[in-house]
């Protein structure tokens, strides 16, 4: 066993200055179904280190992460086609998928991933189950994991149809304030130099939220959401001008298991307000055109272009009040004259063409 395999997961409740990762993470673990998270940031912003922290928490404590260069048989498993034929048997090799139930599943970079990868994943994290077929067999084995992704915006974003399919994202940023950064660093750097002395130091804490997250997945099915906590979700995604209903499905999902995490008797638009921008924060578009109150009404004009029209007006009509002569001739015209001519009795004829 090797020294990386035994060293242990910095604890969750040391991370310093995640606390909206640490939130979306926490909804997500208490209700896999939300779809997972999509953590969007720039490189050192601690995005392993709090997926990896999460996966502590978990009863079986799973972290499993999913290459660049992985196929899609790596993911999802393949099934043994000769020995079905031959044994009557389905024989299954299980891949990532089926590694990382009850646990979370990480996938660095995921908006380098190839489509058909991510859309394998989401469906199997909203799902909790995954299907493998070839050849009309087909296999199906649970899946119920915390899928947390990660992406750098300098290296490319992800198809808006596959962003919306992320339950939450959260977005980071580089931190400029001097303090914060001495918090981060110095635990850090307390972890590195003992790693059980700190994970020690934070135990009792650890075990708390373990618990409560315990607690609270027992709690989701005995809450239910009222129709003030409906008109809030509907009313939040209408003002982003979402597309499609995923999102109002997500946010109720959320707002359901922050009530639960937080021990409440019911759900209130409040635990709406609270996850709404995670919900949000990648399906926000911008809102369409107002309709016009009459199509057939004339377009506003603005006072110069009044002024102008009337002055146009006024030229007109008094030039329609001049008298004739004066608009004839212009002021400075000098008036015709009579001249001398001689009047012409016949035509002279133009003199032959030389052949």
């Amino acid at each position: 066993m090797t020294i990386a395999a035994t060293r242990p997961a910095f604890p969750f409740t040391a991370l310093v200055g995640q606390a909206p990762l640490q939130r979306a993470l926490l909804l997500a673990a208490i209700d896999p179904a939300i779809g997972g998270v999509l953590v969007s940031g720039p490189r050192g912003t601690a995005k392993s280190t709090a997926a990896r922290a999460l996966a502590a928490l978990l009863p079986d404590g799973a972290f499993v992460t999913l290459p660049l260069g992985a196929s899609e048989e790596k993911l999802i498993g393949t099934l043994d086609l000769e020995a079905a034929l031959r044994e009557s048997a389905v024989r299954f090799a299980p891949g990532l998928l089926a590694r990382a139930h009850d646990g979370v599943l990480y996938v660095d970079e995921v908006n380098l991933l190839p489509d058909a990868l991510v859309d394998a994943l989401l469906d199997a994290a909203a799902s909790g189950v995954n299907t493998v077929e070839r050849d009309g067999v087909s296999h199906t084995h649970e899946a119920r994991f915390v899928l947390v992704g990660t992406m750098n915006p300098e290296e490319g974003e992800l198809r808006p149809q596959l962003l919306d399919r992320f339950g939450l994202m959260i977005e980071l940023d580089n931190r400029y304030d001097t303090a914060e950064r001495q918090r981060i660093v110095k635990a850090r750097l307390a972890f590195d130099a003992n790693p059980p002395a700190f994970c020690a130091a934070h135990e009792a804490a650890q075990h708390e939220l373990a618990t409560r997250i315990a607690a609270a997945r027992v709690a989701l099915d005995t809450l239910e959401w009222s129709d003030a906590v409906h008109e809030r979700a509907a009313q939040r995604c209408v003002e982003a001008a979402v597309d499609g209903m995923r999102a109002d499905l997500v946010m109720l999902r959320a707002a359901r298991a922050l009530a639960a995490f937080e021990g409440a008797a019911r759900i209130t638009p409040e635990h709406v307000d609270q996850v709404a921008d995670a919900v949000l924060a990648h399906r926000r578009r911008a809102l369409p055109d107002q309709p016009q109150a009459g199509r057939n009404e004339a377009p506003p004009q603005s006072r110069d272009s009044h002024d102008s029209r009337d002055s146009r007006d006024d030229r007109q009509s008094t030039q329609t009040q001049k008298p004739q002569s004066e608009t004839i001739a212009d002021w400075g015209e000098m008036p015709p004259e009579p001249v001398a001519a001689k009047a012409v009795k016949g035509v002279i004829p133009l003199p032959a063409k030389k052949r």
